[in-house]
């Protein structure tokens, strides 16, 4: 079949039958949906193979300057839908499915999420792929094929249970296995330095085997690829051992190598999670450098022009140890001269930073780095020394300058800090909104700023709208397609344009309609997860993201027992029925998350089961929150929760998903919130709760919890309620640890600080929640205002003022 021609519905439905056939090995009249899904995705990658096959000769042809993004994680979701679309094949898959009497939702509801990542850094890398490949530009994401990913998550008795996620157990038709492809990764040994050649004596080594997925772009031809990495053992295992019936030691000596791709994130409580974290880390890092540049002398003769012809950046700190890795090959393996090599590295990283608060920053302890990685540790005291030399000529004998600059934290236990060394390495170092990259340089990183002022900048974050709109919400994308074309695909700005259309009765009602059909989705989804039915014309109040303390899903529950006890006190008034959503992990070693978790359930046992409630609130957690999930609940949303304490939340994406999708926001004046209620005005947004200068006055004149606690009798009625024991009355103390630590723990996110402002501030949404026209025009205004986060233009601006990298067209 000619690749620029498009396959008619009747030629998909004969590609159909034709994988089952061949392919899947099942007759057509006896195809499963799982079977069906299968076919369809062979049909798919066929025209995804081509256009991989052509979009790597071209760049190739045209010397191209890449992108080389590293992510710990790549939260894609799953592959089908997007695929088809991209191809605008969709129609014709769902009429090739209509001849088996499948629709097309159902057989696309096979496909498991890719088990690649788990919250807003993996989903916006996934994001990122998506925009590079739509706006054609050359690159490549490497990371780690895990093979169970972060966990699966169940509620059992109100707790957190973690269970593997085998995605990959049944094959995925979407992954490229590259045999050929394979690089030696060591571990461990000592470091010896004979005639001016330094030579690492490692002693282990694991195999990194390459498996490519292909990310198709839309509106082209051009693809962007991920290439994953496996860790196998070496060709060899102990064979005697196996051969004398000690198979638990034959199969542990291969466990011990094969074990660094297992799982996302081990548990790091532990000195072996620890290690295991750091040889993850390490192994996809030297895979991808070896690789990356074995590409360039394929193509260049030279090493000298790396830079001019590759962009590696760093999402996040999980691959700093690539600054020390590259150095190491150039120096060692290469033979380059450091002064040459370093100059190279500077131009070639770029790093993006994800978090405020200086104990989520990435730090190791010397002598584990010792252990694991000797030559790097050499490598890095080399850079440190030599930088603090040069920073010492600004401020000569100024110590604490220097302490706070060096890569290594000498406070206490040696560890080395890995952020600093993602900033020392690379030419440009991004916060991912305007709050965030201002704060960046006026705290954490304010040293680094004051020495480098031009190397800090800001990328606000985007999402891509064929995923989060299209994707997830055919309903409303069909209208905007009938309001202003299907355009905003390519080009969100254009959903300004919805601006005019806010007032409108006939656009009001087609919008709202859809609306409530994504909530009777959702309402559907809740039912079958949680077995809880909830009412599809409440308010659906939503907060679904990783759970963390400072993200102060606690918070939203200590309103959720206000309202409770409000409706109690008051039955007869005239309460806005509520159904508060919540969804996301808490890490497996995280206690306070997971009590956090346990809280919300036992909460809604109460409120759920209580007669005297009925419709009027609901409070549901839905399990294993994902991709999938997620497109599920974002477009059924009425209000979207973004409450975490202002100055630590460094963008969000979920924010900008729900909003895009017509949810309003209620939130603090933090991360990306900022620039969303700047884009759909300060009327169309509930914005409560200190601001981040207030934060930090507060904490400096000695934040007291208590006379929060004391002053205002609605927040000690419920604190009171939750540690004596009113949702856990076979455990009457389960609570009172989460409860301490908000009354004489220091309450170190202010949840206290923020609650009487949060209850306002939820009366007023209840206030436009009356005046569903009101409400409706307001919805259309967020989705409106939506246009400036695409990821398209977060990426557009990152190839332009970062990268460095220029689009190359894809050729009939």
């Amino acid at each position: 079949m000619n690749a620029n021609v498009l396959p008619q519905p009747t030629d998909i439905g004969a590609q159909i039958n034709a994988h089952l056939l061949h392919t899947v090995g099942v007759g057509p009249d006896q195809a499963s949906r799982c079977d069906l899904m299968q076919a369809v995705a062979q049909v798919v990658r066929a025209q995804l193979s081509e256009r991989w096959v052509a979009t790597q000769a071209q760049e190739r042809q045209h010397k191209a300057r890449r992108v080389v993004y590293l992510s710990m994680e790549f939260l894609m979701g799953r592959t089908l839908s997007n695929a088809l679309a991209a191809l605008q094949l969709t129609d014709g898959a769902a009429e090739g499915l209509r001849q088996h009497a499948q629709r097309l939702e159902d057989v696309a509801d096979c496909e498991p999420d890719a088990a690649l990542g788990n919250g807003g850094l993996g989903r916006l890398a996934a994001c990122f792929l998506d925009a590079m490949a739509t706006l054609s530009l050359p690159s490549w994401g490497y990371g780690i094929r895990y093979e169970y990913g972060m966990f699966a998550q169940d509620i059992v008795n109100g707790a957190q249970v973690e269970y593997p996620d085998p995605w990959l157990v049944d094959g995925t038709p979407w992954e490229f296995p590259r045999p050929d492809i394979s690089y030696p990764v060591r571990f461990g040994g000592w470091v010896e330095h004979v005639d001016e050649q330094t030579i690492w004596r490692h002693t282990g080594e694991v195999a990194a085997k390459a498996y490519d997925m292909v990310v198709p772009g839309h509106g082209t031809r051009k693809v962007s690829t991920l290439r994953l990495w496996k860790a196998a053992a070496p060709a060899h295992f102990d064979l005697s051992a196996f051969n004398t019936g000690d198979y638990a030691r034959a199969a542990n000596t291969k466990n011990e190598f094969e074990n660094i791709s297992w799982v996302l994130y081990p548990n790091d409580s532990t000195p072996a999670g620890r290690e295991l974290r750091l040889k993850q880390e390490y192994f996809f890092v030297a895979a991808s450098m070896q690789d990356l540049v074995a590409r360039h002398l394929q193509e260049h003769p030279t090493l000298d022009n790396l830079a001019d012809h590759v962009a590696i950046h760093l999402n996040d700190t999980h691959p700093a140890i690539g600054v020390a890795e590259l150095m190491r090959i150039l120096c060692d393996e290469h033979r380059m001269p450091w002064e040459q090599a370093w100059a190279l590295c500077g131009k070639t990283f770029s790093y993006t930073n994800h978090t405020l608060m200086p104990e989520a920053l990435e730090t190791w302890p010397v002598s584990l780095l010792q252990h694991v990685l000797p030559r790097h540790l050499e490598i890095i005291f080399r850079i440190n020394k030599e930088f603090l030399d040069e920073a010492a000529k600004c401020r000569p004998g100024d110590n604490g300058f220097l302490a706070r600059l060096s890569l290594i934290d000498e406070h206490g236990e040696r560890r080395v800090r890995m952020a600093h060394l993602s900033i020392v390495g690379s030419h440009k170092v991004n916060g991912v909104s305007a709050l965030h990259s201002d704060l960046l340089v006026q705290t954490i990183f304010a040293d680094f700023a004051a020495l480098w002022p031009d190397r800090f900048t800001n990328m606000t974050n985007g999402v891509t709208p064929r995923r989060w709109l299209a994707q997830a919400n055919p309903g409303l994308a069909g209208l905007l397609d009938e309001t202003l074309g299907p355009g905003w695909r390519l080009d969100l700005s254009q959903l300004t344009r919805l601006a005019a259309k806010k007032s409108d009765p006939v656009f009001q009602q087609a919008f709202r309609a859809i609306k409530r059909d994504n909530k009777v989705r959702l309402a559907r989804a809740i039912e079958n997860s949680t077995g809880i039915k909830v009412n599809p014309d409440s308010l659906f109040d939503v907060q679904v993201k990783r759970i963390h303390e400072y993200k102060r899903q606690l918070l939203n529950v200590l309103h959720v027992v206000w309202r409770y006890q409000a409706i109690l006190a008051e039955p007869n008034a005239s309460w806005v029925p509520r159904t508060v959503i919540f969804a996301g992990k808490a890490a497996s070693s995280y206690v306070t998350a997971k009590s956090i978790i346990r809280l919300i359930h036992d909460v809604g046992q109460v409120i759920n089961q209580d007669a005297r409630i009925g419709d009027k609130l609901k409070l549901v957690f839905m399990p294993n929150y994902g991709v999938s999930v997620a497109e599920v609940i974002m477009p059924g949303a009425d209000l979207s929760e973004q409450i975490s304490t202002a100055g630590t939340e460094a963008s969000g994406t979920g924010n900008m998903k729900l909003a895009l999708n017509g949810a309003l926001t209620i939130g603090t004046d933090d991360g990306a919130n900022i620039e969303i209620r700047q884009n759909v005005g300060d009327d169309n947004i509930f914005i409560f709760g200190l601001k981040t200068p207030e934060v930090r006055a507060l904490r400096q004149s000695g934040y007291q919890p208590m006379r929060y606690f004391e002053s205002q009798p609605a927040l000690k009625t419920v604190l009171d309620a939750i540690a004596g024991g009113r949702f856990s009355p076979t455990e009457p103390g389960r609570y009172r640890p989460l409860m301490d630590s908000l009354l004489w723990g220091g309450d170190h996110y202010m949840l206290l600080a923020d609650f009487a402002s949060y209850i306002a501030t939820q009366a007023r949404v209840d206030a436009l929640y009356r005046q569903p026209e009101l409400w409706c025009e307001r919805s259309i205004t967020n989705v409106a205002g939506m246009g400036v986060f695409s990821a398209d233009r977060t990426i557009g601006e990152y190839a332009r003022q970062i990268w460095h990298v220029e689009s190359v067209p894809a050729t009939p």
